[in-house]
């Protein structure tokens, strides 16, 4: 049986990537709307599911749609109650990134006529929270880079992995440097003895070995990382039954370098020796201690 076209919305914060996004879901080959008016959403996805030539389609609808976009999440609805399939996927990124981008693109923000940039993006923000709670994906584009913002969107989107594709993305993190803000879920290894404290170790990284090997001989090491398999292969099923196409795990220890790294390396294995997709990211690992 073929598989229904992937309709994927697009949405989020002016400045967080919805153009760069859009370029990325053409290149795999979505068909690609900038700016449909949200009460036209059930009209393009019902001729949508009657071109077979056509794999996926992206919407991308924001706050530039002005009384029209607060239309959208009815229209999502409307969608669900004749059971034609779509995901959202939400782009945002944290109000100090947005500022330095409108400033280095010298354009206006579409509510700034309204009042200064801050008040805009603030409103912005507040109108979209709705939407937000929606999203079947969240991606914060603070901290990355064009080409890392692709990769993330190909990894979930590309339509070669059928739109049952599920991925498990493990992000170990520093607590010191805040957290994953487009975490799932977060669970936290700072408990566990830390090889910061051992001078051969200090300047390692959870991906040597004597690093791996120091965090998992601890017996409660061992214990945690067997609950944590079996808590995500539970939850696994349950977010896939939701229709989410990833979830983002954060593994967190103090810096970033050592237990949460082995922790995410650990999870990945297992979690692949089920069968399910899983990705890693070490986020703080440049970041050196002192």
């Amino acid at each position: 049986m073929m598989e229904p076209p992937r309709l994927v919305v697009i949405t989020g914060l002016s400045g967080a990537g919805r153009s760069e996004a859009m370029r990325v879901f053409e290149d795999l080959g979505y068909f690609c709307v900038d700016n449909l008016p949200p009460n036209l959403i059930s009209k393009f996805a019902e001729l949508l599911h009657k071109s077979p030539e056509v794999q996926g389609a992206a919407l991308v609808m924001d706050i530039r749609g002005g009384v029209f976009f607060h239309q959208l999440t009815a229209s999502l609805r409307e969608l669900e109650v004749v059971g034609l399939p779509y995901q959202v996927l939400y782009l945002e990124a944290d109000e100090e990134t947005l500022i330095r981008r409108y400033k280095l693109s010298r354009r206006r923000h579409p509510l700034e006529a309204q009042g200064r940039l801050v008040e805009a993006l603030r409103k912005e923000k507040r109108a979209l929270q709705e939407i937000r709670g929606k999203a079947d994906v969240v991606i914060d584009t603070s901290g990355l880079t064009p080409l890392q913002l692709r990769q993330r969107i190909s990894d979930i989107f590309r339509l070669d992995a059928g739109a049952s594709s599920f991925q498990v993305r493990l992000v170990s993190f520093g607590f010191k440097h805040g957290l994953p803000k487009d975490a799932d879920l977060v669970f936290d290894v700072r408990f566990l003895p830390n090889p910061y404290y051992v001078d051969d170790l200090r300047s390692k990284t959870g991906n040597d070995a004597a690093v791996d090997q120091y965090v998992m001989r601890f017996p409660q090491a061992k214990e945690t990382l067997a609950h944590l398999d079996t808590l995500l292969t539970f939850l696994i099923p349950q977010f896939q039954q939701e229709g989410k196409p990833q979830i983002t795990v954060g593994i967190g220890c103090t810096g970033g370098q050592h237990r949460s790294v082995v922790f995410a390396n650990h999870l990945k294995e297992l979690l692949l020796e089920h069968g399910s997709q899983a990705l890693v990211e070490h986020r703080d690992l440049e970041l050196r201690e002192d």
